[in-house]
């Protein structure tokens, strides 16, 4: 009951808008059921006059016959029952699909609205395969739910209450008897619910991992290919697979055995109303007619118990996929932004880092105390061991993390007093992993900016050097990327994120040197490409070839998450610490 209340409690501020369909749908489900209800009776009505009229004529009594004007005004009103009972249906079920669809709409919207405030690390920490199972299949499976379950519960609830009325309307001795069968099936389900929740939960839960697993083998497919690790993958698949098969067995297993226990009580009352009615109609105190309608009115019960058993699976799995879903929408977000922020107009791209201190884990320190003054349009290098801070450096100044101490400013404005969106506008990224959506080549380049015109996109193209490839290609600028933008080359590729870059005109650049996995030429132009976008920036080139950094204004060496030396090239090889000794085993290492 419980989860139940608190399961109402989080879905309901997505019905809430939408509360005037589900009231009105609910009043036409009230009318439905009252028409239900009021059938049997009136079905009745014609057998026990068929009942009278036929004892009549077998008796012989003098003008005895079958009373059809009677039974053809019950019919034209069994008619009437029937059609309002369609007509409120069909609006009901109307109504509400609407209302679900709706609120169900909305509950995707809020999720997305939760990615864009959800901080980096969130995602560093959680399979994308998991994120996406929850806002894909648990959300289709609360959607599913509500759209059978809904109404069912309502119908059913009204079904077994106006029967029940029914019922002591015609005996009050059957119906105490027939009422035996409600606690009967309550205490079923209650035990058989309590076993199969926790399954219900695990298998959301399995399904989550098999999606991540998944996502997780296809994006590295060619790595896997490549080290031999199928048979590896398709292990691991296969556990997680079991898993899923074993929780999901169980869970559907033990949540299907309600229905049948339930019907099993449902036979019995009706064996023992069956023997108590005929011997009341034998003596006369209840007409045949009546005793098939009390009949009918115990199916009236049981057919709703068994269908809301039946949906038991479906509701049990919402009730898991509401809690994942939620789970979700209330994981910690990124620190607001200031109410009063500063926007810098015209930024000239001057970067200070001052006593700052960080860590991925509070307890565990990665950056001490680091200082730095970078000048507006210089080139910096950040070089260093691999863990030793230098992507962490980039996620600071980005504000994908929020320092712990100390402050980095643009311009002499700290970050953190500017709306993380104002932020970001002012940086350009070419990172290694190149990004390249569904799209035309047009299109992927005008991302930096939209709005740019074709003359910028052009000359954008031009001073990434990749103008001349894209009109070598069959399409041109509307060439088609497929998915994975396997159709153009890896080199290809960064060219045109260099491209976008530059469409977006930014004060300060983020270079994630990505040449080590292109052919010579493919190098050279890409060198070119970003000699061409640092002209008059401020750039943070991330370095893994020390060779192509001994032009950078400024190197910062980090270790260990400190800027350990700082200078030019000359002036760190004539130091003879730690970068002379860097620089020089790579050569060695080259050699």
């Amino acid at each position: 009951m419980k989860k139940l209340k608190d399961t109402i409690r989080k879905i309901s501020p997505y019905i809430g808008p939408y509360k005037g369909y589900f009231i009105i749908a609910i009043t036409l489900i009230v009318l439905a059921t009252i028409t239900n209800a009021l059938s049997p009776f009136v079905e009745g009505l014609i057998i026990t006059q068929l009942t009278n009229d036929s004892f009549d004529l077998i008796k012989g009594i003098t003008g005895a016959s079958v009373n059809f004007a009677y039974i053809i005004k019950v019919l034209i009103l069994l008619g009437i029952v029937y059609t309002i009972n369609a007509a409120a249906t069909y609006g009901a079920s109307y109504l509400l699909t609407n209302g679900i669809q709706n609120a169900i709409r909305d509950l995707r919207n809020a999720v997305q609205d939760k990615i864009r405030r959800l901080p980096v690390s969130y995602f560093d920490g959680n399979s994308y395969g998991d994120v996406l199972s929850r806002i894909t299949n648990d959300i289709d499976t609360i959607s599913n739910a509500l759209q059978q379950s809904f109404s069912q519960i309502i119908i059913s609830i009204l079904s077994i209450s106006f029967a029940l009325i029914m019922m002591f309307t015609i005996n009050v001795k059957m119906a105490l008897v027939a009422v035996l069968i409600i606690p009967g099936s309550l205490i079923v389900s209650k035990i058989i619910v309590n076993k199969s929740q926790r399954l219900f939960e695990a298998q959301q839960n399995a399904l989550g991992k098999l999606n991540g697993a998944v996502q997780e083998m296809y994006t590295g497919f060619n790595e896997i290919k490549l080290y031999g690790k199928q048979e590896d993958s398709i292990e691991d698949f296969k556990r997680i697979n079991e898993e899923l098969c074993i929780n999901g067995f169980k869970a559907q297993f033990i949540s299907s055995t309600m229905s049948p226990l339930i019907s099993l009580l449902s036979y019995l009352g009706i064996a023992v109303i069956g023997v108590m009615g005929g011997i009341t109609a034998i003596a006369g105190k209840i007409t045949v007619g009546n005793l098939q309608a009390f009949i009918r009115y115990i199916w009236q019960i049981n057919q709703p118990l068994s269908q809301v058993t039946q949906l038991s699976s479906a509701i049990q799995s919402a009730f898991a996929a509401v809690e994942r879903v939620f789970e979700f929408l209330d994981e910690e977000e990124e620190l607001k932004d200031k109410e009063a922020s500063i926007k810098l107009e015209n930024p000239k791209g001057n970067v200070s880092f001052e006593h700052v201190k960080f860590g991925y884990n509070a307890d565990k320190p990665l950056i001490k105390d680091l200082n730095a003054e970078i000048k507006s349009g210089q080139m910096v290098a950040i070089v260093g061991p691999t863990g030793a801070g230098k992507t962490t450096l980039i996620n600071l100044l980005m504000r994908f993390y929020e320092i712990q101490g100390g402050a980095i400013k643009i311009d002499g404005v700290d970050t953190r007093d500017m709306k993380r969106e104002d932020l970001r506008s002012m940086f350009g990224m070419v990172l290694q992993d190149t990004w390249l959506f569904n799209g035309t080549i047009y299109e992927n380049i005008e991302y930096g900016r939209f709005g740019a015109s074709r003359e910028e996109i052009i000359e954008a193209a031009k001073i990434a050097n990749v103008h001349h490839f894209i009109k070598t290609l069959p399409d041109g600028y509307n060439m088609f990327l497929n998915e994975e933008a396997s159709n153009i080359s890896q080199g290809e590729k960064q060219l045109l994120t260099i491209a976008r870059a530059i469409i977006s005109n930014p004060s300060i650049l983020i270079l994630d040197e990505a040449t080590s996995s292109v052919d010579t030429r493919l190098e050279l132009m890409l060198q070119k490409a970003m000699q061409n976008i640092m002209k008059g920036r401020t750039s943070f080139v991330i370095a893994h070839r020390l060779s192509t950094i001994k032009s950078a204004d400024l190197i910062l060496v980090v270790n260990d998450g400190s800027i350990i030396e700082q200078g030019n090239h000359e002036e760190l090889m004539a130091q003879g610490g730690f970068y002379e000794k860097l620089y020089n085993s790579q050569f060695a290492e080259q050699a």
